[in-house]
């Protein structure tokens, strides 16, 4: 059996509980075979990207998976443990109880009809590469460059790391390395 690959999870949640959202995310990745959580960024607050009208602000964070599953199982549990979430697919870019985007499965580049990684916008969206930072400050994005001036392109996002009070579960505030 091939060693497990670093992989990058976006979560981001606007409606409901995203807080609940987000440790049913953890939970279900901690379930994955082959899968083990290797650390989580703070929690952010960030305005919904690309909409028109109003939308509640989203919860977002990135997660660390070491695994042995292959980049399209991945998102394929991604999904699963999004619609057991809640989610639905109603609209592009409408609120979402919960969002898991595959953002980077070690060092794969990947364009198939269902996935493409590195994920194609993640380098343009302060609330990837923010949280991204916490756990991964040295990363280096395929075919878009290191995360460090990635960051400097998004700096007029409107994006807050949230205090650990302010969050019902634990938030990471210090990224959690296992």
């Amino acid at each position: 059996m091939p060693p497990p690959v670093r992989a990058y999870v976006a979560f981001g949640a606007n409606l409901g509980d995203p807080f609940a959202a987000f440790a049913h995310a953890l939970a279900a990745l901690t379930a994955l075979p082959e899968t083990r959580i290797a650390a989580c960024s703070a929690f952010y607050r960030s305005a919904p990207f690309g909409v028109a009208g109003e939308q509640p602000d989203y919860i977002n964070a990135v997660i660390a998976l070491d695994t042995g599953l292959a980049p399209q199982a991945l998102l394929d549990a991604l999904l699963t443990i999004e619609a057991a979430g809640g989610r639905r697919r109603a609209a592009p870019l409408a609120p979402r109880s919960i969002d898991l985007d595959l953002l980077l499965h070690g060092s794969t580049v990947l364009h198939t009809p269902t996935l493409t990684l590195p994920h194609p916008r993640m380098h343009q969206r302060a609330f990837v590469l923010l949280p991204l930072a916490d756990i991964a400050p040295d990363l280096v994005i395929p075919g878009a460059g290191a995360l460090a001036l990635l960051l400097e392109t998004v700096r007029n996002q409107r994006i807050v790391r949230m205090k650990e009070a302010d969050a019902p579960i634990r938030s990471f505030a210090e990224p959690v390395i296992a």
